[in-house]
């Protein structure tokens, strides 16, 4: 069993920067994706970025690249999601997901764990 914890949501004005982090216990992970959705008020929950555990390879959706960075601390068994020049489309609960696989996917049924989520407000 994989357990996944969230940290460092909050609010944040339009510009601002917020870092995520989710604290992973229970397994070892060398061979787990390890990723991040989102899901805003009233809408579907969507990806927002993954990286293969053991590797540099990483994936993000388009609405993000060149803002949010995914990084991983393997002393810490701690993955992060650095999220910069935010806007309010950003507003979400932002999940933290694991995959018991060796490639990226973007698709929601794809991961198998998932965190409790994180609210991050951004205002105008």
């Amino acid at each position: 069993q994989v357990q996944l914890v969230e940290s460092g949501g909050g609010l944040v004005q339009a510009g601002g920067s917020l870092r995520l982090s989710c604290a992973v216990s229970g397994r070892t992970f060398s061979s787990y994706v390890m990723g991040w959705f989102r899901q805003a008020p009233g809408k579907e929950r969507e990806f927002v970025a993954a990286l293969k555990w053991s590797g540099d390879v990483t994936r993000y959706a388009e609405s993000v690249k060149g803002r949010f960075t995914i990084s991983r601390d393997n002393a810490k068994n701690t993955v992060y999601l650095q999220m910069s020049n935010l806007i309010p489309e950003d507003t979400a609960v932002y999940y933290c997901v694991a995959a018991r696989r060796t490639y990226i996917s973007s698709s929601l049924n794809a991961y198998d764990y998932w965190g409790q989520g994180t609210q991050v407000t951004v205002s105008s």
